[in-house]
């Protein structure tokens, strides 16, 4: 079997920033939590870093995990932004952005992610 190359670590790797100045990540392993019993559709992004919006520090990380309780659908092609924690039972629609909070048994659709419904409706 041959070699495959192994990726070097995020902290390992110097990044620069627009003005010329090195920074490193460091660390950012913030992670996913997923609960039991989930169904995740195809081209799925869950992302746990964000950039800063402030254009002299946009080379800047911001992590935050993301929780997804037990018995959660999301369709496909749906984005799942850093913080953000879903609800047992929700469904999230196909294409959706969710860029906050998503309750308990609810069914939530569009970019960005909106509640349309209960689950039990």
């Amino acid at each position: 079997m041959p070699d495959i190359p192994r990726a070097r670590s995020p902290s390992a790797t110097p990044r620069h920033s627009p003005s010329g100045t090195r920074r490193r990540c460091r660390g950012f392993q913030v992670g996913v939590v997923i609960g039991d019993d989930c169904l995740i559709g195809h081209n799925t992004v869950l992302t746990t870093l964000n950039h800063d919006l402030d254009p002299t520090r946009r080379a800047d990380m911001h992590p935050a995990p993301i929780v997804i309780g037990a018995n959660v659908w999301i369709g496909s092609n749906a984005a799942v932004l850093p913080g953000v924690t879903i609800g047992d039972n929700a469904v999230v629609a196909a294409a959706s952005v969710v860029t906050k909070d998503v309750p308990a048994d609810t069914v939530v659709v569009g970019s960005p992610a909106r509640v349309v419904r209960s689950v039990t409706d």
